[in-house]
């Protein structure tokens, strides 16, 4: 275990510089390893369950039979017809907070960067996940809805070391249990950005820059609470600054003379929360961090599931060991905005290797499980319009569009599950005993609404 006084040095894994020089000159290609090829089956599986013919085509019926190599980082590489590479994006925003794009936008250029799963995680909200699942369908991806909460690291007793810490949560396409609970928790968050960007505004005209509230507001949109990249873009539009870059780093980094504190939740409280909910926590950008290992320690202490490690540039050696100290998942994705610019990754930029992604779903879906027997759990015991609609949340077109109508409860889960849950997840004693009590239940008007 390490100490606090370890001191990290967020540089590549040392081979990174050799497996670039082979990677430019084309790289080398080798066959899977039997472990790889099970790991290969095991994700394919998960991401193709409501696409059952395109799992087939990705993956041959016997293991040994993969139409797939792997180049030097384990990464997939699709060889012959019907080969697949499966690509996650575990880290991207969209106009909901952020981002500059709408999360309709973001599908459509994760499809054409031949994405094949993505992960939603806007800054403290998921309300553009329904538009991310509805245009995710078009094309195949399968959406993770996903939030990424901010949160205060406050080491105990001393607040002069305090820091900005988010946490990313990733949650089973049926979204997280609680919602509501979930949803008051993200909404404080909110209200303490807007707070905060306010301070930051007063702070900026008191520096003699006379920028106005109406117009952060503006960039923001309609319903979102305003960060500090909004008020940055601001900055810019106005001519105070020349670039994004340049507002951070005269003012609004963190401590700079425009900075100020919102009312986050402390960051043992957010990895509870995403626990509590059913989620997968997963520390974002710890590089980042000015403290990473008494962080990292505390919040593994309250549930934390992974940590970011993987870059597009490569995988960080010294955050990859320290994941490994504290048996932390080894995740990673681009972060991306769609502002543009030399300094930011495109989505899909990130090779999360086959066993690290088998990894990541060998812990996360024993919890979504959970969640969604959860979830369908409490509308069998009350089948009230609210907890259907917890059911339905992130899915309600795809479950009016089905081929077959619904008329009970049964009809419902029997749809449902199979887009959700594997055969295997699925032979539990505890989803059949729901069955049978939703067997005389009534769907809800909700469902045939359009």
């Amino acid at each position: 275990m390490m100490g606090d006084g370890w001191v990290i040095q967020a540089t590549p894994s040392s081979n990174k510089k050799k497996n670039k020089k082979k990677k430019n000159k084309g790289g080398t290609k080798k066959k899977m390893t039997h472990d790889q090829v099970l790991a290969f089956k095991f994700v394919s599986e998960w991401v193709f369950l409501d696409h059952p013919s395109a799992s087939s085509s990705s993956f041959s019926s016997s293991p040994s039979a993969a139409s797939c190599v792997v180049d030097d980082f384990g990464v997939q590489k699709p060889v012959g017809r019907g080969g697949e590479k499966l690509l996650f994006e575990l880290h991207s925003h969209s106009k909901f907070s952020d981002g500059f794009f709408s999360p309709s936008k973001v599908i459509e250029r994760a499809h054409i960067n031949g994405v094949k799963v993505l992960a939603l995680t806007d800054h403290d909200t998921m309300a553009g996940i329904p538009e991310a699942v509805e245009t995710a369908r078009k094309y195949g991806i399968k959406i993770i809805p996903g939030v990424e909460i901010s949160s205060i690291f406050s080491p105990r007793g001393d607040s002069e070391l305090e820091e900005p810490v988010h946490i990313l949560a990733y949650y089973s396409s049926i979204g997280p249990t609680r919602f509501e609970e979930l949803d008051k928790f993200l909404s404080n968050i909110r209200d303490g950005r807007f707070l905060r960007a306010k301070n930051i505004v007063l702070k900026l005209n008191k520096l003699k820059l006379p920028l106005k509230w109406e117009h952060v507001c503006r960039i923001a949109g309609k319903g979102v609470a305003p960060g500090r990249l909004h008020v940055a873009r601001a900055m810019v539009e106005a001519g105070y600054v020349e670039n994004l870059r340049q507002a951070f780093a005269r003012y609004l980094f963190d401590g700079g003379p425009a900075y100020s504190k919102g009312s986050e939740p402390l960051a043992e409280e957010a990895v509870k929360m995403i626990c509590h909910t059913g989620g997968v926590a997963v520390l974002a950008h710890p590089w980042a961090l000015k403290h990473p290992v008494p962080i990292v320690r505390r919040l593994k202490e309250a549930g934390l599931h992974g940590m970011e490690v993987h870059k597009s540039d490569g995988k960080l050696a010294a955050y990859s060991d320290l994941a490994d100290a504290y048996g932390l998942l080894k995740i990673g994705g681009s972060d991306y905005h769609g502002r543009g610019g030399h300094n930011e990754s495109e989505l899909g930029s990130v090779n999360l290797p086959v066993l690290v992604l088998h990894d990541f779903l060998k812990v996360a879906r024993p919890i979504w499980c959970n969640a969604i027997r959860e979830i369908i759990e409490c509308y069998a015991e009350e089948p009230s319009d609210s907890n259907l609609a917890a059911i339905t949340r992130f899915g309600r077109t795809r479950i009016l569009k089905g081929d077959s109508p619904l008329s009970c409860g049964q009809d419902l889960i029997d749809h449902c599950l199979p887009l959700w849950l594997s055969s295997q997840e699925m032979e539990n004693a505890e989803f059949e005993a729901i069955k049978l009590k939703l067997s005389n239940v009534s769907v809800s008007q909700v469902l045939v609404e359009t």
